[in-house]
């Protein structure tokens, strides 16, 4: 049986996420496996869990954790395939409603960060190849203007374009080769975009 949707996504996204990290200038803090202490927490709160060290995650609540909170919310179920994992893989490195909010700037409609009517009337009539383009442009522009905003955060820009450079070939975007290796940049790692109002620009 072929995987599923969202196994066939999880491994570009793991591939980038990495081990256990924690480092001073991320203000996700103490994150392994893209999964940050505080995601964690609320995740095993919502199934009557107690609290439990990130670096202890086990892998089916990685699996899980990411299909609930990162999969299912950004609507990637209902995008088609490539699209799916540019959703997913921005939902997880720069939250859900940002996601959100670079799939509506990419197909034209109105931006607020909720996948509701309009969204997927505008997706339905797009063209997935352009949509595919304007997103990961919005996404680079994005880090270049966060990078110059909040200088402490420039650390990551290096490695932030390096995952989607290689999101953009893995989803088929003419023009955009990776060397085969992972490239972290300055950190070793991929710093989580912050999500707040302070972050939204």
């Amino acid at each position: 049986m072929p995987p599923s949707r969202l196994d066939a996504a999880l491994p570009f996204v793991l591939r980038w996420e990495g081990g256990f990290v924690d480092h001073p200038d991320d203000p996700g803090g103490r994150t392994n496996r893209g999964v940050t202490q505080a995601v964690y927490d609320a995740w095993r709160a919502r199934r009557g869990l107690p609290q439990r060290d990130v670096k202890a995650i086990e892998d089916d609540e990685v699996r899980s954790l990411y299909e609930t909170d990162y999969w299912i919310p950004p609507r990637c179920p209902v995008l088609p395939p490539e699209l799916d994992l540019a959703q997913f893989d921005t939902a997880v490195n720069m939250g859900v409603r940002r996601a959100v909010r670079l799939l509506q700037t990419a197909l034209g409609c109105a931006v607020d960060g909720v996948f509701g009517d309009e969204t997927e009337r505008a997706l339905a009539g797009s063209d997935q190849g352009a949509v595919l383009k304007c997103y990961c442009d919005a996404r680079e522009d994005y880090y270049r203007r966060l990078a110059a905003a909040k200088p402490r955060m420039a650390v990551f820009l290096k490695g932030w374009l390096n995952r989607l450079t290689a999101l953009r070939q893995a989803v088929g975007l003419p023009g955009h080769k990776t060397r085969g290796v992972l490239d972290f940049g300055d950190t070793g790692y991929i710093g989580k975009v912050p999500e707040g109002p302070e972050y939204d620009f």
